[in-house]
């Protein structure tokens, strides 16, 4: 296998610092515009050319120091002063070396959060790791901390683990390097191993009275040659080769700290989760108001199918007329589809009432109350038309016989309304006054006992909304008669020689025209319904906006910024990603 093009590689490191530095001006954008996450903006990454930076991350007492100055081959006057007690590092300490920067990062693991956190912030600023731990082999905080390096921080290929103090009594090199393999996991066979004794190599290469070849086996087996060998490998690509990666990553961890001053707490948590609440509050009742909306819709448009078919099949072959009682019936059936949507549609939306005043008091308003507005034709029946058709106008006497005869049902009732018959407030108030003389009607009346007072009483107010209500049915009972009329007003078809097409043609058109109407109606009541429910969650939102609105704007920034910091942090993502 021929090794990779240097310019090649050259230029992709160029393209990939592009990138990032692109990116980057991105998120001092986005990062600047708030004063939350502006302190961040001096971490991100900028154009640099300074020396590669290869830092030493491992707990105190591992021998870092020592490391280092094995690798600079220090006189022992000088090795004193660098290792001498310790903790003694307390800030990053740079080292110039072979062309790179050696970093001796403060130990980890001392008990010294002031240390800890300076050596995470020394990670972040290296291009190259040297993992040092030692022959003790590391414990599961120092695994993780190695693990998180590698994995986390993207280091994996950018890293050499060291296990220092190899030839102390008792080790033994293959038990401890087969260990720190499992430690490592599924990064083992990317990441070299070194074992070394930087204290024999010190040893060997300052105490003058050991042999030439007593001192050249002490460093054989100390292991810096070959630590300073795979150093050599991993810095080979250069600042231009490892820098961008390094950058990348390092934007990463920027917009991770970003995101995390977007958690709130205290008074802005408390606001945010309360505005949080109402707005999922509103929500859920708005969702079952629909959802009602909706069911109910499509049992108004199922039962306006069901009476075109029932109507289709009650087209006589005979002469092609609907019989009166089948109109009359199909009629009081869609007068109660009409009622029944309108009763179940208030009482989800009453119930919605309910539920938001339960949890926020007095100050949810009242929704205005439902008005099915069917598409109820302008003109009325309250006289016969000069071209009144026979079916209408039985149906008209029906309903006036019915009224006098002592009718059973509301429907009945309220299509004496709908005919006319005089002033229709006062023959509705006649109605309503008739149908509060037995419980049995009473209850048909004023279900919920708002209206009246028992059987033959009103409340002071009751009689007039009663009488309201059997308007508003007849006005459903004259919407039914309208869907019915253009359809059931025709002529004999006696003398057509092909009666049976024509039958078959007019069952056909009254099938298909309820269907038109079914779709019609629905897509009207859903669209009322919405309009009348959203005009009601408007009015609750305003009501409601003195405990929400800080904690409303507090979201809607957050999730702003949140947004515009994920959009980056994808971008950054694939900056990182393998290459392909």
């Amino acid at each position: 296998m021929t090794d990779s093009n240097p310019v090649d590689a050259l230029e992709s490191g160029e393209d990939l610092n592009a990138r990032v530095w692109a990116l980057s001006a991105r998120a001092e954008s986005v990062l600047n515009t708030h004063a939350r996450t502006r302190g961040l903006t001096a971490s991100l990454p900028h154009a640099d050319t300074s020396p590669l930076r290869i830092a030493l991350l491992g707990p105190y007492s591992a021998g870092k120091s020592m490391l280092i100055a094995a690798l600079l081959r220090l006189p022992q006057v000088a090795v004193d002063e660098l290792v001498d007690a310790a903790p003694k590092t307390q800030e990053p300490t740079p080292y110039e070396w072979s062309g790179v920067t050696l970093v001796d990062l403060p130990g980890t693991l001392s008990g010294n959060e002031e240390h800890s956190g300076a050596a995470r912030r020394g990670v972040r600023d290296a291009d190259a790791l040297m993992i040092v731990t030692t022959s003790e082999l590391p414990g599961e905080a120092e695994t993780r901390a190695i693990l998180q390096a590698l994995d986390a921080d993207g280091f994996a290929d950018r890293s050499v683990v060291v296990i220092n103090k190899m030839n102390a009594e008792n080790s033994d090199r293959g038990v401890i390097i087969d260990e720190i393999r499992k430690r490592l996991g599924t990064f083992a066979s990317r990441v070299p191993i070194v074992p070394t004794d930087a204290r024999d190599y010190v040893d060997a290469t300052n105490d003058p009275d050991l042999t030439a070849a007593h001192r050249e086996l002490l460093v054989a087996e100390s292991g810096i040659d070959t630590l300073a060998a795979e150093l050599q490998r991993i810095i080979a690509p250069g600042v231009s080769g490892i820098r961008p990666k390094a950058q990348a990553y390092e934007l990463l961890r920027v917009l991770a700290d970003a995101e995390e001053k977007w958690v709130l707490d205290g008074e802005e948590l408390d606001a945010a989760e309360t505005a949080k609440e109402v707005e999922e509050s509103i929500s859920q009742v708005e969702r079952s108001v629909l959802s009602t909306l909706e069911r109910e819709s499509d049992v108004v448009a199922s039962k306006l199918n069901a009476a075109g078919t029932k109507l289709a099949a009650g087209v006589s072959e005979k002469d092609g007329i609907v019989a009166v009682d089948v109109a009359r019936a199909v009629q009081e059936e869609l007068v109660h589809a009409s009622i029944e949507f309108d009763a179940k549609y208030s009482s989800s939306v009453r119930t919605a009432f309910d539920a938001l005043a339960a949890e926020y008091g007095t100050g949810v308003p009242e929704p205005e109350a439902w008005v099915n507005d069917l598409d109820t034709p302008e003109t009325t029946i309250d006289a016969p038309p000069d071209d009144e058709s026979p079916l209408a106008r039985e149906v008209r006497e029906a309903a006036a016989k019915a009224a006098k005869a002592g009718v059973r049902t509301m429907t009945e009732l309220i299509g004496k309304v709908a005919a006319g018959g005089g002033e229709r407030g006062s023959t509705a108030s006649d109605i309503a006054n008739w149908l509060n003389k037995n419980r049995v009607s009473q209850k048909l009346l004023d279900p919920r006992g708002k209206m009246t007072n028992g059987v033959g009483k009103f409340k002071p107010w009751g009689q007039g909304k009663a009488a309201n209500k059997v308007v508003g049915a007849a006005d459903k009972a004259q919407w039914a008669l309208a869907v019915m009329g253009p359809l059931l007003d025709v002529t004999s078809i006696m003398q057509d020689q092909r009666k049976w097409m024509a039958v078959s043609k007019r069952r056909k058109a009254i099938r298909d025209g309820f269907d038109e109407e079914a779709r019609g109606q629905r897509t009207s009541l859903m669209d009322a319904g919405r309009r009348h429910l959203s005009e009601w969650i408007t009015e609750v939102e305003q009501s409601l906006s003195g405990r929400t609105k800080q904690g409303v704007e507090i979201n809607a920034e957050r999730e702003i910024a949140l947004e515009a910091i994920t959009s980056l942090r994808e971008a950054a993502e694939k900056l990182v990603g393998p290459a392909d």
